[in-house]
């Protein structure tokens, strides 16, 4: 099983607390495409035969493709892989892009499954994030996406930001339920460094998150999905029984992907390797046949860290038994006690080698995780 992920590096807006690599400047888009296409010919030996059993059109936003420029990179993919007769084939949108029009086009290239970037049904969120969508727009794009044919659609929403409501945070979830999306993900909002939003919080233009109310969204977000039927299968991911991310659960597992555009990252097994974060660079770069790649080794201690924090932010959590005979690391001998205070105050269940935490303990997954890692 393998997966491949194109990056589409261009948005109509910068969001404010968006530190993904893209560009509001879409005159090489057309070149863009291309470009990727003729990666994927450069880097067609990575996944070594493997069949393509999902392919995500992440960004930036991949809404903004037109038909030709998706079912051209499928078509790229289906020339140098084995693409899966199920394959779950995922695209980003932003709810202003969702058009009849637009979706028929989408399912006529070939996209099976969308991820629609909602954030907020409240229009002062909206424009306070900096979103180019309208709180109208998000309330329609999911019945237009379910009339045109779409099924598998998941639907993002941020908590925990300032001027979110407790009142407000529940009926954001209330109208997704409402609206018949089989899969939710949702973030608390973080500001990451060169964002305009951590400008904002550095010049006291705006606060920063509160602690107190993002546990509080947390805690009543996993209440009232679990209680609507959702499955709380990792931090922040929710679905209905047999629409989890089959993508997302596959990278969760160290499962390969390819990573093709500028900021791509990818994943062969033995190590993982990053895309040139520059657009220009990017098209320069292939245009003379090179690839813009940086690669590192994935060393056992950092497979096996790296199967902690993923396991842990998982519902199957891990397998200590497993860590054990493949890493050579005793986890549970070694932190026995630190696993006792982790059941004994609630974040955590050990049974029969499976350390798993609780709806509590996922709040700080990946420090908790963190006391486990293997460091030189």
């Amino acid at each position: 099983m393998a997966g491949v992920y194109f990056h589409i590096p261009y948005c109509k807006k910068a969001c404010h607390y968006c530190d993904f690599h893209f560009s509001t400047n879409t005159r090489t888009r057309s070149a863009m495409v291309d470009a990727m296409v003729r990666e994927l010919q450069l880097r067609h030996h990575s996944l070594k035969e493997r069949s393509i059993e999902t392919i995500y059109f992440g960004g930036g936003t991949p809404s903004l493709l037109s038909q030709a420029e998706i079912q051209n990179l499928i078509q790229a993919v289906a020339q140098h892989f084995v693409i899966s007769d199920d394959a779950e084939i995922t695209l980003e949108a932003n709810p202003d892009d969702l058009q009849p029009e637009t979706l028929s086009a989408l399912r006529s290239a070939g996209i099976n499954r969308l991820s629609i970037g909602i954030q907020s049904f409240f229009n002062e969120h909206l424009r306070w994030m900096n979103r180019a969508h309208s709180a109208e727009q998000a309330k329609r794009c999911i019945p237009l996406a379910h009339e045109a044919g779409f099924q598998n659609i998941t639907a993002d929403l941020i908590y925990g930001f300032p001027g979110l409501s407790d009142e407000q945070w529940d009926e954001n979830i209330s109208t997704l339920i409402a609206l018949g999306a089989p899969h939710i993900s949702c973030y608390s909002l973080t500001v990451e460094p060169g964002t305009a939003l951590h400008h904002f919080v550095e010049s006291g233009k705006q606060p920063a998150p509160d602690d107190d109310a993002q546990v509080r969204h947390f805690l009543h977000l996993v209440q009232r999905l679990t209680g609507a039927g959702y499955e709380h299968y990792e931090v922040s991911n929710f679905a209905i029984p047999g629409y989890r991310s089959r993508h997302n659960s596959a990278y969760w597992s160290a499962a390969p992907f390819l990573g093709i555009g500028p900021s791509a990252h990818s994943f062969t097994g033995t190590e993982r390797c990053w895309n040139i974060a520059n657009n220009h660079q990017y098209l320069k770069s292939i245009e003379q046949g090179q690839l813009p790649l940086t690669c590192e080794p994935v060393t056992q201690q950092t497979a096996c860290n790296e199967y902690l924090l993923t396991g842990l932010r998982t519902a199957a959590g891990i397998d200590l038994n497993h860590v054990k005979t493949h890493w050579s690391y005793p986890v549970e001998e070694r932190f026995a006690s630190y696993i006792q205070g982790l059941v004994n105050n609630g974040r955590a269940t050990c049974s029969q080698g499976k350390l798993k935490l609780t709806t509590e303990g996922m709040l700080w997954a990946d420090a908790i995780a963190a006391e486990f890692f293997q460091n030189d």
